[in-house]
């Protein structure tokens, strides 16, 4: 079961436009449900003035917006909001977040640090790894486990912290598949052993396309170009596929000269026509 996404909510989508000025001043609103529209609209639309980013890092320690079972929807928006942003001002907000009761906050903290790509943050990350298996249980009562385990070793992954190899390595063997495949997708990253991409691509033909979506969406993120073919050919929606084949095009690419094409991104790119 996973939270609530504001990204695909029709609440969301249909919203009223907003000004950067609003956005900021509804932050603070008495209305806790324009304060919650507010943090994903600075995020969605990566407003990065040094007003905004402020304004968010300050709505990380937001106490008005707390739903009855002690979560902090706020918090949680904000700190997906800093990702987008990129601002590494926020690393230390978000570091501190890490240690919120709220499951969720902490999950949103781990993945925007990832994508902030700041090192100071490895040694926080790899603490909620502490325990192994034997903590990576789920909480009774609750719909995920102790520590959001997935977004923590995917954001070790992206920081290429190779000294959590040791405690990452474990969670191969974790019984929830879709935090093997985490574990997986760090292991690739931080080993290119192309073992850890095939028991992804192994993952394309599992019965759940839920889990074949989340194994997609693995090889994207890594790259991990030996699966292009069974990327293109896996059962499941073609937008699913496309996000990957991008993510794998993407990796093919010089940053240096983005418009000179290899062999494999045209391979990519004739893979992606054939499910346009």
């Amino acid at each position: 079961m996973q939270e609530f996404n504001p990204e695909t909510s029709g609440e969301m989508q249909n919203a009223p436009p907003l000004t950067e000025a609003q956005a900021i001043a509804n932050l603070t609103h008495p209305d806790l449900s324009l304060r919650y529209y507010a943090a994903w609209w600075l995020g969605k639309f990566q407003i990065r003035t040094e007003t905004a980013v402020t304004a968010l890092i300050a709505a990380l320690e937001d106490e008005a917006d707390r739903t009855e079972l002690g979560g902090y929807p706020l918090r949680r928006n904000a700190a997906r909001a800093l990702g987008k942003i990129g601002d590494l001002r926020a690393v230390p907000g978000l570091l501190r977040c890490l240690d919120c009761t709220d499951f969720y906050v902490r999950e949103a903290a781990a993945q925007s640090l990832g994508m902030l790509g700041d090192p100071v943050s490895i040694p926080a990350l790899m603490q909620l790894l502490n325990g192994g298996l034997a903590a990576a249980v789920q909480v009774p009562g609750q719909p995920h486990l102790t520590q959001p385990y997935e977004a923590v070793m995917e954001a070790l992954g992206s920081l290429q912290a190779r000294e959590a190899i040791s405690q990452i390595e474990p969670f191969l063997e974790h019984p929830v598949e879709r935090v093997q495949y985490s574990a997986a997708r760090a292991m690739y990253q931080l080993t290119e052993d192309s073992a850890y991409g095939e028991r992804l691509v192994q993952a394309l033909a599992g019965k759940d396309i839920q889990l074949r979506r989340i194994a997609l969406s693995d090889l994207g993120a890594i790259g991990y170009l030996p699966a292009a073919d069974a990327i293109a050919s896996s059962a499941a929606e073609n937008s699913f596929k496309l996000i990957a084949l991008k993510g794998l095009l993407e990796h093919q690419l010089s940053p240096d000269k983005p418009d000179t094409l290899n062999d494999a991104a045209i391979k990519v790119m004739h893979l992606m026509d054939t499910l346009l």
